[in-house]
């Protein structure tokens, strides 16, 4: 369905859509004039140690001051104690009754805190922001006091911006007001469709102006150009994910709000719009991985309600909505690949594209690893704002660790041992060798070389795994070439990067000896999540409710899914993982020539990392990351559909004498984008 289509759809069912965005307007003016306007009061407290502490302490000093040699630990202690419910309830007595929050201060490197309440009365916002920010001086010598510190050695709090005059906060009334808006017009939309559905269904019935109405699409298909498909739109959204940082994001959406996604969500608006009107249906034989989303999006349900039984945050709650989009955004990708690509040469031209991005992303990571700097730094775009605060480059030994366009060197890692094998696979497929080689083979170049470079156990494991999976089923002369270049190529890391490879090296000595600061840290978190998983075993807590700053990093996106999801969760991840891995598999299996064989070995490698690398970080925590993921799961989904419909039919009694299968027809030629 064009863009030209579904306007005349809009235009034809104007009584629909008219009314609908009437009652929006009006709902949105009644908001603007019910919804109070908040008002918001901050205030910054300093941590500073006793004169004491300057001298020689007693063996019996203050713990809390000296846990991990710093203050900071301290204001950590001291926030989880503000936020706790105790405090809230302590807080309620003394005349606080409006939400407030209690965090690090931006851009602050040492232990100073903000103090925000946020309410509708602005002398009432001012006098509760007093009251917040002498509790928590109270509630720090309390503290101290209850692990017997001598008042000698107590840290203090000093105030370092006094409570201001609350300022209004209009952000919070536009948003109801554009909610109100953008879910009459939303309504108006399907409604629109739907009605459309209904008196075509009445019309065909009627066999009456079945011939007007075609030659009145042909002819607005002609006046605007070419026909609108899922390739074309999931080549937008790749566009938009690989180029713009996936830390910059729409105000108040976290990292769900990157322009990727969102245009993901536009484009799954297209697709019901063209299901409901009967102009695409899904694909036959690529069920599987929406089934299985299906699971998840039950998993991630469930977990949303359990976050509404339970006494969650204001900003848990804000997660578990953001949890919701992101789910959405999920389905689109698997629906758009999986249901949509109706041609198997435009879903080849589709995994080309991703590669070929996928590419300029790892150029720009050499970039940034050989002039140590991370060129996302300077890229700010209006309207957008960074989800992750004081982003930098990051080190590891001698070395810059680039993250490219991404948001860490991890996801960047990730990401790329994700399109490694496709890149390899293009690069043998028969139908790609007219092309020079270099541009079959750059894109491998520039995606595997760029993991060392990450300085990452991640990167690396991802790169074994794509390496022991694909090498042993090559014919003898390509393996024993493969396993020559490989050789070579560490080799000539060693003398253009000399110290890299020593200390990739030591940076698995120290993993598999214990001695690794950042394996010790995860560690300590495996005991550390069990009373979370005790408390909701089930259904978790909610999906992005497990932020972070109120509790810790996982780095671990098994351990983060029990946390939010609880064991259903679990199983609906483990199930997206063997999917992707069966799919692969099975093309395999099914393949009539050896390029789809190895297509199918490429999937089965990618969704090995995936669920290898998942072990190692919070992956579908970071967006370019899971939308690569799940792209690739329903890639496969739809190329084993193509590849079912290709097989020849087992014979029957009736066809097995008299008859013989035709052999499929040849694979057509990829267009090179």
């Amino acid at each position: 369905m064009t863009i030209g289509e579904i306007l005349a759809v809009l235009r034809r069912r104007w009584y629909v859509m008219v009314p609908m965005v009437l009652i929006g307007v009006l709902a949105a003016g009644h908001l603007y004039r019910s919804v109070p306007v908040s008002y918001q009061s901050q205030s910054s407290v300093a941590l500073i140690d006793s004169k004491a502490v300057a001298e020689l302490a007693p063996a019996f000093g203050n713990p809390i001051a000296n846990a991990g040699g710093t203050l900071v630990v301290t204001a950590d202690v001291l926030i989880r104690t503000l936020s706790g419910a105790d405090a809230a309830r302590d807080l309620h007595g003394l005349g606080v009754t409006d939400p407030y929050t209690v965090s690090f201060a931006a851009n602050a490197s040492g232990p100073t805190l903000t103090l925000t309440v946020t309410g509708t009365d602005r002398e009432k916002v001012l006098r509760e922001t007093n009251i917040l920010t002498g509790f928590a001086g109270e509630q720090l010598g309390a503290l101290q006091a209850a692990a017997k510190v001598e008042p000698a050695y107590f840290v203090q709090t000093t105030p370092v911006v006094l409570p201001q005059i609350p300022r209004p906060q209009l952000k919070t009334r536009y948003q109801q007001v554009l909610s109100g808006l953008i879910l009459c017009t939303t309504a108006g939309f399907a409604l629109s469709f739907v009605t459309e559905t209904l008196v075509v269904a009445v019309r065909r019935r009627r066999a009456d102006g079945t011939a007007d109405r075609v030659r009145g699409w042909r002819a607005r298909r002609r006046a605007l150009g070419r026909q609108l498909d899922a390739v074309t739109l999931l080549t937008g959204y790749l566009a938009l994910a690989f180029f713009i940082p996936s830390n910059l994001t729409l105000p108040g959406m976290g990292g769900v709000g990157t322009p990727a996604n969102v245009f993901a969500l536009l484009g799954l608006f297209w697709y019901l719009a063209a299901w409901i009107t009967s102009r695409i249906r899904p694909a036959p034989g690529t069920r599987l991985p929406r089934v299985v989303m299906c699971l998840l999006a039950v998993a991630v349900l469930a977990s949303y309600l359990a976050n509404a039984t339970r006494g969650a945050s204001r900003k848990e709650v804000l997660g578990a909505d953001r949890g919701l989009i992101g789910l959405l955004v999920w389905v689109s990708l698997v629906v758009l690949v999986s249901a949509a690509v109706q041609d198997r040469a435009r879903l080849d031209v589709l995994l080309r594209r991703a590669v070929v991005m996928a590419s300029v992303v790892a150029a720009i990571g050499y970039y940034d690893f050989f002039a140590a700097t991370n060129i996302a730094d300077q890229i700010s775009i209006p309207g957008l704002s960074s989800s992750v605060p004081q982003l930098a480059a990051m080190d590891r030994g001698a070395f810059t660790r680039p993250r490219s366009t991404t948001a860490h060197p991890l996801e960047f890692g990730g990401m790329l041992a994700l399109l490694l094998p496709f890149a390899i696979q293009q690069a043998f497929d028969p139908v790609r060798a007219h092309l020079k080689w270099w541009r079959r083979w750059a894109p491998v170049v520039l995606v595997g070389g760029s993991l060392p470079l990450t300085v990452s156990r991640t990167s690396i494991i991802g790169a074994l795994i794509v390496v022991l999976v694909m090498v042993p089923r090559w014919k003898p002369q390509r393996r024993w070439t493969a396993i020559g270049l490989l050789l070579g190529s560490v080799a000539c890391f060693k003398v253009i990067v000399p110290g890299l490879i020593g200390t990739i090296t030591t940076l698995f000595g120290s993993f598999f000896a214990n001695s690794d600061s950042s394996t010790q840290a995860r560690t300590v978190k495996y005991s550390a999540i069990v009373p979370y998983l005790e408390g909701r075993p089930l259904f978790g807590q909610g999906l992005g409710t497990f932020i972070p700053e109120l509790y810790f990093f996982t780095d671990n996106q098994y351990m983060l899914t029990l946390a939010e999801m609880g064991l259903l969760g679990l199983v609906a991840l483990l199930a997206l993982f063997l999917t992707g891995i069966h799919q692969g598999g099975a093309i395999r299996r099914l393949a009539l020539d050896e390029s789809d064989r190895e297509l199918g070995q490429a999937f089965f490698a990618s969704a090995l990392v995936a669920l290898v690398s998942s072990a190692t970080f919070d992956a579908l925590s970071f967006p370019m990351f899971a939308g690569m993921f799940f792209l690739t799961i329903a890639a496969g989904g739809s190329y084993l559909g193509f590849i079912r419909r290709a097989a020849p039919q087992q014979p029957t009694l009736e066809s097995s004498c008299g008859s013989t299968a035709q052999s499929p027809a040849p694979r057509p030629a990829v267009p090179v984008p």
